[in-house]
């Protein structure tokens, strides 16, 4: 069973905002640092924010003062609030263990599909 489901995308227009959530199960979260990636069509998957168990934050430069990563310990959630998209970030969004692509599971839910179009 993989561990991660990923909700909240959509089709949204340039500089609007979508907030994603991943429904973690099967590993005792809170000691888990959780990550959000994203792979658009062409392109290799990469890191698009991290968020450690203490709740320290890393984001691709990409993004960074747009989107921020959050958790919900008490829920297995975490969350991607993404504000002032841009059509470069439409991408099929992940979310997995780790800050980083080396440090994710090999488990890879079926992600949420964001579209940024006029």
């Amino acid at each position: 069973q993989v561990p991660f489901v990923e909700s909240g995308g959509g089709l949204v227009q340039p500089g609007g905002s979508l907030r994603l959530s991943c429904a973690v199960s099967g590993i005792t979260f809170k000691y888990y640092a959780m990550g959000w990636y994203r792979q658009a069509p062409g392109k290799q998957r990469e890191l698009v924010a991290g968020i450690s168990a203490g709740r320290s934050t890393n984001y691709a430069d990409s993004v960074k003062g747009r989107f921020t990563i959050s958790r919900d310990n008490a829920n297995n959630t975490v969350y991607l609030q993404m504000n002032s998209l841009k059509s470069e970030d439409t991408a099929l969004y992940y979310c997995n263990t780790g800050r980083d692509l080396g440090s994710a599971s090999r488990y890879w839910g079926q992600g949420t599909q964001v579209i940024v179009s006029s």
